[in-house]
């Protein structure tokens, strides 16, 4: 049987680190108190976090998304959601918030279980499936278009590494260390969205130069 590669592979590793960081007697202990993510507690937070793996699973072994479309380039993709550029009372973001809520009340143990298992069917999926076997695409119901499943899983590794850091700011713990391999696209992909938002100058000035950096070149 082959064995995962490429952005399979990452996503694999990205869900390990947030399965171990989800399963920290911290997260259990905070549970019900705020997190560093305003108007979210812990247990959404990480619930949030958690439905990284568990959307991907659900597209993977159920069919949950899939779809046959054009799928459109990932930067477009971060041009058209609504949350990227929207406030706090956006309703797209209060929808994200009610909804990690909603999961945050099945509580600690179910969702590191649920994770868990979710991450072995798609281990065990990725095996059976590369290359040729996993979904052309993925549209969620609430999108209008499509993403190809490798710019898919790179939005949830990208999801994983932005919420597993603010989980651990959430705990006063220091967040997961990802490998350059799986970290590199995701810091691709933020600068990418930065540049939309701010412009070649700004973020060429951020990354190099001190003296002449703008006050926040944030992807989001």
């Amino acid at each position: 049987m082959s064995t995962p590669t490429g952005v399979p592979a990452d996503f694999l590793l990205a869900g390990a680190s947030a399965l171990e960081l989800l399963g920290r007697v911290e997260v259990l202990n905070r549970w019900s108190q705020p997190s560093a993510l305003p108007e979210m507690s812990v247990g959404a937070l990480a619930a949030h976090l958690g439905s990284q793996v568990l959307t991907v699973h659900a597209a993977v072994t159920s069919g949950n998304g899939v779809s046959q479309e054009r799928p459109v380039p990932l930067l477009e993709h971060y041009q058209r959601v609504p949350w990227a550029r929207s406030g706090l009372d956006d309703p797209s973001n209060v929808t994200i918030r009610e909804g990690a809520e909603e999961s945050a009340r099945h509580g600690h143990d179910g969702l590191v279980r649920d994770v868990q298992l979710a991450l072995e069917d798609l281990r065990a999926a990725f095996t059976r499936s590369l290359p040729a076997g996993l979904p052309p695409a993925i549209r969620m119901p609430w999108w209008g278009w499509s993403l190809s499943f490798e710019d898919f899983l790179v939005t949830r590794v990208m999801e994983i590494v932005v919420h597993s850091d603010d989980l651990a700011v959430s705990l006063d713990i220091e967040p997961p260390t990802l490998p350059q391999t799986v970290l590199g696209p995701v810091l691709a992909l933020l600068v990418g969205v930065s540049l939309q938002r701010h412009g070649q100058a700004a973020v060429v000035r951020a990354l190099s130069r001190s003296e002449r950096a703008p006050a926040s070149i944030s992807a989001f």
